[in-house]
């Protein structure tokens, strides 16, 4: 082992640089996520929590990440998920043989502190790695201190927080204050490395590295019940360990692991995504509900009940995952940040009304109902939301792209939708008045709302179309067959559709593609609705199409640049992943096991 001295900067090309975002891995406990790029580094980890400052946080170009890469420069990077779990094998092939690097963060996680676990494996020869783990809390503001080493552990401060790393015996402190050396691993055998991170003293006795993998081996199988089969199931499975990653136990379910990646290079559009929105809540409840994971259910449904209740026709469209308020939307000047977009905490999504998220919590609470799963605290929620679409229905609000305030038929629909989902599940007397708000709902927006050539036009007051209109239909908010709902569909498709890709609406006069990326939300939606009309061959071309605008590691972002085939903005995009699984279900690329006793 040697130590290697700190580069005062990274230098162009290495690991430490920003990377594609196809080629960034998923690692998630519920509590916190990481990205584990291609050559090792993880630069992304916030602590303790989503919304945290990032310890790791070179994704943004701040200075600290965790390094675990060939010493052989000449190699080719791949990798995998193990099977049912967010479980990451990175592999590489060196000219000198084949290493492969285990990653996890222990799951279930700890609301307190972080367990991210590294295996090296020497695969078929002697393999050399570089190991440097530089934790620098605040985005790279504040470096490591008191860092000591006591056999094989190492013990460091990093502001706040208490660190504690096993397994690098052999690392040594260089001068800018990484831990940095070079680890070899016999052939056939294996390294373990543990990385913990606290907001307290680390004073038990360190953890038995196999012990942690048992644990978080055992606990994925435990949460995830795989398909019986299909085309698609494995990318079910997967989707579902997404999702179950992103979600807080009895919690919220952050929108993406990061903040500020762009939709659009220098466009001004890169927002923080590490909040629980309440739309995603409904997406990924109803996709958990079909493929049969109830515990999932339990824990959005628990989530957007407690906020209902607590908020009533305050409810934001947006909170942290364990319900307090959105920070306001600030920026880091200190660092660079992504390329194409400066970087920003906070959201300024907190001040908005948003009339639709209020019918997606009739739909996801009637899907619970119609599973028996909601208890009567749910109830009182499901009356409440309904009183407030009463009250407020007629207001302008900012509508499912966020914004400004306008008469938006798919807000209106998706209150129709969810009312009708309601009425469907509650006791007569209360059913029949949400039945009859409703059709007054669709009655106005058949007034004002649709188009001369009887499509839904955007909003009472825009005349254009948007792919956003397809969710009513496939959410029930018209009776099957309504000569809307095809009119709608035909139109998005006529005037959104590029490559097989599909836009959210024509911002101006520029064609598809230019003022942002194809929305994979909108591709599974139009799969979703061909499936309704009939037509089985559109709907999964679809489907297949909008489930190859993924990298390697089967990640989906918000946006998809179809000319340059590349992933936009933040990474992962829940709601995405929960529409993809909900859509090979519909279309029986996936078949979803008995739900257990």
């Amino acid at each position: 082992m040697r130590r290697d001295e700190e580069p005062s900067r990274p230098t162009a090309g290495d690991e430490h640089e920003p990377r594609v975002l196809r080629e960034y891995a998923l690692l998630a406990d519920g509590h916190r996520g990481a990205l584990v790029g291609p050559y090792g580094d993880v630069s992304w980890l916030c602590a303790p929590g989503w919304a945290d400052p990032a310890v790791f946080s070179g994704l943004l170009g701040g200075r600290g990440e965790y390094v675990v890469t060939p010493a052989n420069s000449r190699f080719v990077w791949g990798g995998h998920y193990e099977a049912g779990s967010l479980i990451w094998v990175s592999r590489w092939v060196t000219t000198d043989g084949i290493i492969e690097c285990r990653e996890s963060l222990l799951f279930p996680g700890e609301q307190r502190r972080v367990v991210l676990l590294r295996q090296v494996h020497a695969v078929d020869r002697d393999a050399v790695v570089r190991v440097r783990l530089n934790p620098r809390a605040d985005f790279g503001r504040v470096p490591l201190r008191d860092a000591r080493r006591d056999g094989s552990l190492w013990l460091a401060r990093c502001g706040d927080l208490h660190l504690r790393h096993t397994g690098g015996e052999n690392l040594g402190l260089a001068a800018g204050g990484a831990l940095c050396g070079q680890l070899r691993v016999p052939a056939g055998g294996q390294h373990d490395m543990v990385l913990e991170i606290a907001t307290h003293p680390l004073d038990d006795p360190p953890p038995e590295p196999g012990a942690l993998w048992r644990t978080t081996e055992h606990a994925w199988r435990e949460s995830l019940l795989p398909p019986a089969g299909g085309d698609a199931h494995r990318d079910v499975v997967f989707a579902y360990a997404v999702l179950r990653g992103l979600t807080r136990p009895g919690g919220g379910m952050v929108a993406a692991a990061t903040t500020a990646l762009p939709e659009r290079a220098l466009a001004g559009r890169n927002y923080d995504y590490r909040y629980a929105w309440i739309r995603d809540q409904s997406f990924a409840g109803q996709a958990a509900a079909l493929v049969g994971r109830y515990d999932l259910l339990d824990d959005i449904v628990a989530f957007l009940t407690e906020r209902v209740l607590a908020d009533g026709d305050r409810l934001a469209p947006a909170y942290t995952v364990d319900g307090s308020p959105v920070p306001e939307q600030h920026g880091l000047p200190f660092l660079p940040g992504y390329p194409g977009a400066p970087p920003r905490v906070g959201n300024w999504v907190r001040e908005q009304f948003q009339l639709d998220i209020f019918g997606e919590v009739l739909l996801v609470l009637s899907q619970a109902a119609r599973r028996d799963r909601l208890d009567r605290s749910a109830w009182d929620a499901m009356e409440l939301t309904a009183r407030v679409i009463a009250d407020r229905w007629g207001q302008a609000d900012s509508g499912i792209w966020e914004l400004s305030p306008r008469q938006w038929t798919h807000s209106k629909l998706i209150c129709v939708a969810g009312l009708r989902a309601a009425a469907g599940v509650a006791p007569a007397g209360l059913g029949g008045r949400w039945a009859a708000l409703a059709d007054a709902i669709l009655a106005d927006a058949a007034t004002h709302g649709l188009h001369p050539s009887g499509r839904w036009q955007r909003a009472y007051d825009d005349q254009r179309v948007d792919a956003s209109l397809l969710f009513p239909g496939i959410r029930g908010a018209l009776p099957m067959g309504d000569p809307r709902t095809e009119a709608t569909r035909r139109a998005v498709l006529r005037e959104l559709e590029c490559d097989g890709y599909l836009y959210r609406f024509r911002p101006d006069s520029r064609p598809l593609g230019d003022a942002e990326g194809a929305f994979l939300l909108c591709g599974y939606a139009a799969s979703l609705a061909a499936w309704q009309a009939g037509d089985v061959v559109a709907a999964n071309r679809w489907f297949e199409r909008s489930r190859a605008a993924c990298g390697p590691p089967g990640l989906f972002t918000e946006e998809y640049d179809v000319q340059q085939r590349q992933l936009r903005a933040n990474l992962p995009q829940a709601f995405v992943h929960a529409m993809m699984l909900e859509t090979a279900v519909t279309l029986g690329q996936a078949h979803p096991c008995p739900v257990p006793d």
